[in-house]
């Protein structure tokens, strides 16, 4: 195998290939240090976050894909992933994760010791999501708190604390880190239901695209009274709207909860994250 061709392995395994993960753990860090930062981050610790984030979230694909080694070559979409496949080696999988994760905590070295210090709990929630689908039924929650634990620790990097805005900037991405990944989940619904893994769309069954919905909504109601304490401006208001819109689009896409209008929701949740985040820069710029 040429350098080239492992090096493209590589690209897959950590899903560089398809940034949306990327993106999805990206929009509520940038939240998250654009209100600590009242609209003037640090541009350092910006880099340094951006950088992190492209390199945790890699490093989470490649320990994703050990931990479901033995299911993803059952699964329709997942089969030809590199160590599915049996492309990449195992030791060689984990020894790139744990080089990638290397590389991000000498960058959080840089930072305060608050930060470092919430850096080892990010790298613990990292690590150990892959299990859960084993034991817990809803998954995606706790995809959420990892996903979103970017927020106090932006917090932390910008102003040495961690305030009460931060907690519930982080519960707001765990409703709708289980609207976007429940989407994602009834893709693989029937092929989670043979291989025993579990999933918030098997949990909540026929209620499935009301608990998406609901979890929208709750979500976006804890970013409004979240505005209303930091007394926000109508830009703030217009993200949140501009989401609620694009929600509902999503509906329009899951309520058949055919495959491929539900992975469409789930890609197009990188959108209304953005929105979300416009919302904040624009009602700081102003």
């Amino acid at each position: 195998m040429t350098l080239l061709q492992r090096l493209t392995l590589y690209e897959k395994l950590m899903r560089l290939d398809r940034p949306i993960g990327i993106l999805l753990l990206l929009w509520p860090t940038l939240w998250g240090l654009w209100i600590a930062a009242a609209g003037r981050p640090n541009w350092l610790i910006l880099w340094i976050f951006v950088l992190g984030t492209v390199l945790m979230r890699s490093a989470g694909c490649i320990v994703n894909d050990y931990a479901d080694r033995n299911f993803d070559p059952h699964v329709a979409r997942t089969k030809e992933r590199p160590l599915a496949a049996g492309l990449v080696g195992t030791r060689e999988a984990l020894l790139l994760a744990a080089g990638l994760s290397l590389l991000a905590f000498l960058l959080i070295l840089r930072l305060n010791r608050l930060t470092i210090l919430l850096s080892f709990a990010a790298l613990f929630l990292a690590a150990s999501y892959p299990f859960t689908k084993r034991f817990f039924s809803m998954p995606q929650a706790y995809l959420g708190i990892s996903f979103g634990f970017g927020i106090p620790m932006a917090f932390a990097a910008q102003t040495g604390a961690v305030p009460p805005a931060a907690w519930a900037m982080l519960a707001a991405n765990v409703f709708w880190s289980l609207a976007y990944d429940t989407a994602y989940a009834m893709v693989d619904r029937e092929d989670d239901l043979k291989i025993g893994i579990k999933s918030s769309a098997i949990a909540f069954g026929r209620f499935d695209v009301l608990a998406v919905m609901l979890s929208y909504l709750a979500m976006l109601a804890i970013l409004a009274g979240l505005g209303v304490w930091l007394k926000m401006g109508w830009p703030y208001y217009g993200g949140l709207a501009a989401a609620l819109g694009m929600a509902c689009y999503h509906y329009q896409l899951i309520k058949t909860r055919e495959r491929q209008g539900c992975f469409k929701a789930f890609l197009h949740n990188n959108w209304l994250g953005a929105a979300i985040f416009a919302g904040i820069a624009l009602d700081y710029l102003f």
